[in-house]
């Protein structure tokens, strides 16, 4: 990507960033032909000011071009989450991708049961020679084991075009000091035999469970300031950066 092009995305960030932080209902950014579209935010609103209570995420992310035409693949996705907020994982079972690396949908959602904490969809485009096909399917996520000594989370799901192909995809989570306190890393794999790209993903992430005689939460969060940021970098195959912050308000109690 030429200099020109790394700075106007450099000042779309900017502008991913204000309308994030402006708009409740998300933020819509072009660079050249790439539209990206990002919605988010968390349940419930009302929060602790110091302790922390547990909460559900969802987010969407929209991937598409002004042309019609299909957008270039995702590379990579890094997802930072505001300092206030946890993770535990703490006797949350976990499910290593080799075991459901080859299964469908339902099939994984069985065999790792128990280290679902997250559920959504997926959805790809594939450029075949008969012209573009769209194609959804379901996007489950688990705990996963630890890599490292750092939690991870595995997404799997199973595409039918061109061909039925699963993926089951460790994303690293990196806790860290800060403005945000973790950090989830999902490297995109080639889909679809390169000929796939992605152009939607939704996901809903929370879970209760019991360990130690206690009740927890996958994901909980404070309001210490009255504001949730998360932040978000997505490289794309031809160069393209997109960079920004989603801020949504709390109420601490």
């Amino acid at each position: 990507m030429s200099l020109a092009t790394l700075r106007r995305a450099g000042i779309l960030a900017c502008a991913l960033a204000a309308l994030f932080a402006a708009v409740a209902q998300g933020a819509l950014v072009e660079v050249d032909n790439l539209v990206l579209h990002a919605t988010g935010g968390f349940q419930p609103q009302r929060l602790p000011r110091h302790a922390y209570a547990p909460i559900r995420f969802r987010g969407r992310l929209g991937i598409a071009t002004k042309d019609g035409s299909q957008p270039s693949p995702l590379r990579q996705a890094i997802v930072d989450f505001d300092r206030d907020g946890r993770l535990d994982v703490a006797s949350l079972p976990t499910c290593p991708p080799e075991r459901i690396a080859s299964v469908s949908t339902e099939e994984a959602r069985r065999l790792c049961r128990g280290a679902i904490v997250g559920s959504g969809s997926i959805e790809i485009q594939v450029a075949l020679s008969s012209g573009l096909v769209t194609t959804s399917s379901p996007l489950s996520l688990f705990n996963g084991p630890r890599l490292d000594g750092r939690p991870t989370v595995v997404l799997h799901t199973q595409i039918t075009v061109p061909a039925t192909q699963t993926y089951a995809v460790l994303v690293p989570l990196e806790k860290r000091r800060g403005e945000f306190r973790w950090r989830a890393t999902f490297d995109v794999p080639p889909i679809a035999g390169g000929l796939g790209a992605i152009s939607g993903i939704k996901i809903d992430v929370g879970r209760r469970f019991e360990a130690g005689g206690k009740q927890r939460s996958y994901v909980s969060a404070r309001c210490s300031d009255g504001i949730l940021r998360t932040h978000g970098r997505f490289t794309f195959e031809d160069g393209t950066v997109i960079d920004g912050s989603v801020e949504k308000f709390c109420r601490a109690e």
